[in-house]
C-alpha cells in the first residue's frame, strides 16, 4: 500500500497551485422549509445542521454550520421537497 499525504496524493503535484476547485455557497430560504432534515441527513459533507430556533411555520430549518466544507455538489438543493435551497458554484484557487 502506498503512503499518501493530507490531499490524498502520494506525492504534491507540480502544478496543484494551478488547480482550481469547486466550492458551494448554500443559501436557504427559511420560510419555504418544511423542517424535513432531508438535506442535512444526505449531504456528503455535514455541511447543514437544524437551527434552534424555529420559523414562522414552527419548524427548525438548517443552516450552513460548516461554510468551508460545501463542494458545491448541489445534492441539498436537489433533495429539498419545498425547493428551499439554492447552491451557488464557484471556483477558487
Amino acid at each position: 500500500m502506498e503512503k499518501t499525504n493530507s490531499k490524498g496524493f502520494w506525492r504534491k503535484p507540480l502544478d496543484l497551485d494551478k488547480i482550481e476547485r469547486q466550492r458551494g455557497i448554500v443559501y436557504i430560504d427559511e420560510e419555504l422549509c418544511k423542517g424535513c432534515t432531508f438535506c442535512i441527513e444526505f449531504c456528503p459533507g455535514q455541511v447543514l445542521e437544524k437551527k434552534d430556533k424555529l420559523n414562522s411555520k414552527g419548524y427548525h430549518p438548517p443552516y450552513v454550520k460548516y461554510p468551508e466544507k460545501c463542494t458545491g455538489c448541489g445534492f441539498c438543493e436537489r433533495v429539498c421537497p419545498e425547493f428551499a435551497i439554492v447552491v451557488e458554484k464557484e471556483f477558487v484557487k
